[in-house]
Protein backbone atom coordinates (compact mmCIF):
# COMPACT_ATOMS: atom_id res chain seq x y z
CA UNK A 1 0.00 0.00 0.00
CA UNK A 2 1.46 3.51 -0.99
CA UNK A 3 2.29 5.73 1.96
CA UNK A 4 -0.35 8.68 0.73
CA UNK A 5 -3.36 5.87 0.99
CA UNK A 6 -2.13 5.11 4.19
CA UNK A 7 -1.83 7.79 6.15
CA UNK A 8 -4.52 10.06 3.46
CA UNK A 9 -1.99 12.15 2.95
CA UNK A 10 -1.94 13.73 -0.82
CA UNK A 11 1.27 15.64 -1.20
CA UNK A 12 4.97 15.11 1.08
CA UNK A 13 7.28 18.53 1.41
CA UNK A 14 10.12 16.41 -0.49
CA UNK A 15 11.21 12.71 -1.32
CA UNK A 16 13.19 13.14 1.66
CA UNK A 17 10.36 13.79 3.98
CA UNK A 18 8.20 10.83 2.46
CA UNK A 19 11.18 8.84 3.03
CA UNK A 20 11.33 9.57 6.27
CA UNK A 21 8.31 9.17 7.13
CA UNK A 22 8.03 5.67 5.46
CA UNK A 23 10.70 4.44 7.18
CA UNK A 24 8.90 5.41 10.81
CA UNK A 25 5.59 4.20 9.30
CA UNK A 26 7.01 0.60 8.33
CA UNK A 27 8.47 0.24 11.56
CA UNK A 28 5.60 0.75 13.08
CA UNK A 29 3.78 -1.85 11.09
CA UNK A 30 7.01 -4.40 11.55
CA UNK A 31 6.33 -3.73 15.62
CA UNK A 32 2.89 -4.58 14.97
CA UNK A 33 3.00 -7.61 13.61
CA UNK A 34 5.61 -8.83 15.75
CA UNK A 35 3.89 -8.25 18.69
CA UNK A 36 1.19 -9.85 17.11
CA UNK A 37 3.24 -13.17 16.62
CA UNK A 38 4.52 -12.83 19.84
CA UNK A 39 0.86 -12.60 21.97
CA UNK A 40 0.31 -16.36 22.46
CA UNK A 41 3.99 -16.30 24.41
CA UNK A 42 3.30 -13.63 26.42
CA UNK A 43 6.11 -11.66 24.96
CA UNK A 44 6.90 -8.24 23.32
CA UNK A 45 9.32 -7.18 21.00
CA UNK A 46 11.29 -5.44 23.48
CA UNK A 47 11.07 -8.09 25.72
CA UNK A 48 11.94 -10.21 23.04
CA UNK A 49 15.26 -7.70 21.69
CA UNK A 50 16.27 -8.43 25.73
CA UNK A 51 16.08 -12.11 25.46
CA UNK A 52 18.24 -12.56 22.13
CA UNK A 53 20.67 -10.11 23.82
CA UNK A 54 21.24 -12.08 26.83
CA UNK A 55 21.13 -15.40 24.32
CA UNK A 56 23.84 -13.84 22.46
CA UNK A 57 26.18 -12.50 25.33
CA UNK A 58 26.15 -16.21 27.03
CA UNK A 59 27.74 -15.63 30.39
CA UNK A 60 25.45 -12.95 31.23
CA UNK A 61 25.25 -9.39 31.08
CA UNK A 62 24.65 -6.02 32.79
CA UNK A 63 21.70 -3.29 32.07
CA UNK A 64 23.91 -0.93 30.34
CA UNK A 65 25.39 -3.07 28.26
CA UNK A 66 21.49 -4.65 27.37
CA UNK A 67 20.44 -1.05 26.84
CA UNK A 68 22.96 -0.09 24.69
CA UNK A 69 22.14 -3.24 22.43
CA UNK A 70 18.39 -2.71 22.38
CA UNK A 71 16.71 -1.82 19.03
CA UNK A 72 14.32 0.41 20.49
CA UNK A 73 16.53 2.44 23.57
CA UNK A 74 13.97 4.60 24.97
CA UNK A 75 12.83 1.10 26.39
CA UNK A 76 13.15 0.75 30.04
CA UNK A 77 15.36 -2.46 30.37
CA UNK A 78 15.17 -2.23 33.95
CA UNK A 79 11.37 -2.91 33.81
CA UNK A 80 11.54 -5.31 30.90
CA UNK A 81 14.30 -7.32 32.71
CA UNK A 82 12.21 -7.29 36.23
CA UNK A 83 8.72 -8.76 33.91
CA UNK A 84 11.17 -11.15 32.40
CA UNK A 85 12.31 -12.34 35.63
CA UNK A 86 8.95 -12.64 37.10
CA UNK A 87 8.21 -15.09 33.88
CA UNK A 88 11.33 -17.23 34.63
CA UNK A 89 13.22 -15.95 31.94
CA UNK A 90 16.05 -14.27 33.49
CA UNK A 91 18.01 -14.05 36.59
CA UNK A 92 19.63 -11.43 37.91
CA UNK A 93 22.25 -11.86 40.72
CA UNK A 94 24.32 -9.43 42.24
CA UNK A 95 27.69 -9.26 42.61
CA UNK A 96 29.52 -10.21 45.49
CA UNK A 97 32.68 -7.47 44.53
CA UNK A 98 30.21 -4.69 44.04
CA UNK A 99 26.96 -5.04 44.96
CA UNK A 100 25.91 -2.18 42.65
CA UNK A 101 26.73 -4.17 39.95
CA UNK A 102 24.04 -7.07 38.52
CA UNK A 103 24.63 -9.82 36.48
CA UNK A 104 21.63 -10.52 33.74
CA UNK A 105 21.04 -14.37 32.56
CA UNK A 106 18.96 -16.40 30.16
CA UNK A 107 17.45 -19.12 32.09
CA UNK A 108 16.97 -22.71 30.16
CA UNK A 109 13.27 -21.86 30.20
CA UNK A 110 13.96 -18.53 28.42
CA UNK A 111 16.13 -20.35 25.81
CA UNK A 112 13.39 -22.70 25.62
CA UNK A 113 10.97 -20.25 24.37
CA UNK A 114 13.30 -18.77 22.30
CA UNK A 115 13.79 -21.85 20.48
CA UNK A 116 10.11 -21.98 20.09
CA UNK A 117 9.85 -18.50 18.67
CA UNK A 118 13.08 -18.39 16.35
CA UNK A 119 11.28 -20.34 13.50
CA UNK A 120 8.17 -18.26 13.64
CA UNK A 121 9.90 -14.68 13.91
CA UNK A 122 12.42 -16.43 10.63
CA UNK A 123 9.25 -17.24 8.91
CA UNK A 124 6.95 -14.13 9.29
CA UNK A 125 10.56 -12.53 8.25
CA UNK A 126 11.24 -14.32 5.24
CA UNK A 127 6.91 -13.91 3.94
CA UNK A 128 6.86 -10.25 4.41
CA UNK A 129 10.56 -9.70 2.13
CA UNK A 130 9.29 -12.34 -0.59
CA UNK A 131 7.90 -9.11 -3.05
CA UNK A 132 11.89 -7.91 -2.69
CA UNK A 133 14.79 -9.74 -4.21
CA UNK A 134 18.28 -10.66 -1.93
CA UNK A 135 19.65 -8.11 -3.79
CA UNK A 136 16.77 -5.21 -3.15
CA UNK A 137 17.27 -6.04 0.56
CA UNK A 138 20.87 -4.84 0.79
CA UNK A 139 20.06 -2.12 -1.59
CA UNK A 140 17.88 -1.12 1.40
CA UNK A 141 20.18 -2.07 4.61
CA UNK A 142 22.67 0.22 2.40
CA UNK A 143 20.48 3.21 1.75
CA UNK A 144 19.46 3.16 5.69
CA UNK A 145 22.29 2.77 6.91
CA UNK A 146 23.26 5.51 4.79
CA UNK A 147 20.07 7.30 6.20
CA UNK A 148 21.96 7.26 9.48
CA UNK A 149 25.06 8.38 8.94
Amino acid sequence: MKLETAIRQKAFESEQQKASLNVMYTGNWLNAQTNRLLKPFGLSHQQLNVLRILRGAGSGTNLCEIQERMLDRMSNSTRLVEKLRLKGLVTRDACPENRRKVDIRITQKGLELLGGIDGAIRQMHEGMCTRISAKEAAQLNALLEKMRK
